[in-house]
């Protein structure tokens, strides 16, 4: 499985960094930072260098979208909103917060119930969307997540989805707490769960 975590600049690390430890973990899927140019500063100014660049969406089976500071601004750049092509009849498509504005702008939520952060909630509201007061919700191939803490929903669907139910127990049972390792999984798989 190849995985697109497209970020932009001013990205929120949580949301683009968890998702890629935990996709990785999976045997045989590669996962990578992919975004416009060659390297990308996030909110915190942490600097990274692009894994792929972002035509490299449209080949990816799956693409998570994070969000970040700039989402807005990314969302009115009309030249790089048309290169954001996107196909949830054969790619397992997510969104981590304002991420979910990508989607709405790019006609991928539809009616479907989105989740996203309190921040960007009037954002994506304005874009058409109907915002739930959830962390995670899943329609098909798409899915948004509403938190930073929210983005080990999005990977655990991601994987579920990709590679079934039991690596995603097993990944997240992996990167779980001390102690808290069968109550982290059970509540991950238990919001996730439903929409598989």
């Amino acid at each position: 499985m190849r995985i697109a975590i497209l970020s932009f600049d001013g990205f929120n690390e949580l949301d683009s960094f968890v998702a890629l430890a935990l996709l990785n973990r999976v045997k045989g899927w590669r996962a990578g930072i992919c975004g416009p140019g060659e390297t990308l500063t996030s909110m915190n100014g942490v600097r990274v260098a692009v894994q792929q660049g972002i035509d490299y969406i449209e080949e990816a089976d799956a693409v998570l979208v994070g969000s970040g500071v700039r989402t807005r601004e990314v969302v009115t750049d009309t030249k790089l909103m048309t290169r954001l092509r996107l196909d949830p009849a054969r790619q397992i498509i997510g969104a981590q917060c304002s991420g979910a504005l990508v989607l709405a702008k790019r006609g991928l939520l539809g009616e479907a119930p989105v989740c996203t952060d309190v921040t960007s909630k009037p954002w994506v509201v304005e874009a058409g969307a109907r915002v739930i007061d959830a962390p995670f919700h899943a329609t098909g191939n798409v899915a948004t997540a509403g938190g930073c803490m929210a983005a080990h929903y999005l990977a655990a669907w991601t994987i579920a989805r990709g590679a079934g139910a039991a690596e995603a127990r097993a990944v997240i049972d992996y990167v779980a707490p001390v102690g808290e390792k069968e109550e982290t999984v059970e509540r991950v798989m238990g919001v996730v769960g439903r929409f598989l």
